[in-house]
């Protein structure tokens, strides 16, 4: 059986349960969930960490629900992976302080690789993860969007990533943006490419999965772990029934 770990994702907005679709602020879906009992539904489920996203703060720059998240560390039952909005080092270590376990890194992964290369020295590699959310161009070349998605990168994610060459980077996460709440199954072309060109670092899957079908097709690549979101809010399946499939 796979190792990987499974992700449930809670996105925040306004302090409620969202879920957008292929990354537009234009097309979201609203929960009524509290966040932290949907925290702590997914740890008696079996679940071992949760990733946050204050979709707020990708949008503004801004640590807009630190607070909410704190409280989801805090009472949630689960190790926290948490972005959306870090534009500094004292927002990661704000972070940090109120509980999460691992802070995700966004755009400035994009735009600042020196910053946040000194950043994982600092803090250590245990404590960053690396999120890339990607589009595919024509020729099914990935570019990595920025500012919560709301801009392009002009440097190919490949390229990125082997930047980070002797970083000590351990956690990367990646996004296939156009399969994103879609549910039409993961990239799994894309992270193949990464589990073999890459095999010292721990991919996380995000986007696409709609059925336990898809959740097999990626565990049967063995990443670190996937990230569930909409299909879990829209009882297609249980964070249960993924983790045994």
């Amino acid at each position: 059986m796979s190792s990987s770990a499974i992700f449930p994702a809670i996105d925040l907005m306004n302090g409620r349960c969202v879920r957008l679709l292929k990354g537009r602020f234009d097309a979201k879906t609203e929960y009524d969930a509290d966040p932290v009992e949907v925290a702590r539904s997914y740890a008696d489920a079996g679940a071992q960490w949760v990733h946050v996203v204050d979709l707020d703060g990708a949008k503004n720059g801004s640590l807009s629900q630190a607070e909410l998240i704190g409280r989801i560390a805090r009472d949630g039952g689960l190790k926290v992976q948490s972005g959306g909005g870090v534009r500094d080092i004292g927002m990661v270590r704000r972070l940090l302080d109120q509980g999460v376990d691992r802070v995700v890194i966004g755009s400035l992964a994009v735009t600042q690789p020196i910053m946040i290369r000194r950043w994982i020295n600092e803090l250590g590699p245990d404590r960053i993860v690396l999120a890339f959310d990607v589009n595919l161009d024509d020729r099914g070349v990935a570019y990595p969007a920025i500012k919560g998605w709301t801009e392009a990168s002009e440097t190919p994610f490949f390229e990125l990533l082997d930047g980070y060459s002797g970083s000590g980077l351990k956690t990367i996460l990646v996004t296939d943006i156009g399969r994103d709440g879609a549910e039409t199954g993961g990239n799994t072309k894309l992270y193949e490419t990464i589990l073999r060109d890459y095999p010292t670092l721990d991919l996380i899957t995000s986007g696409g999965v709609g059925t336990l079908d898809h959740v097999r097709e990626l565990k049967a690549l063995d990443p670190y772990g996937i990230i569930i979101g909409r299909a879990l809010y829209e009882g297609n399946f249980t964070v249960g029934e993924a983790l045994g499939c």
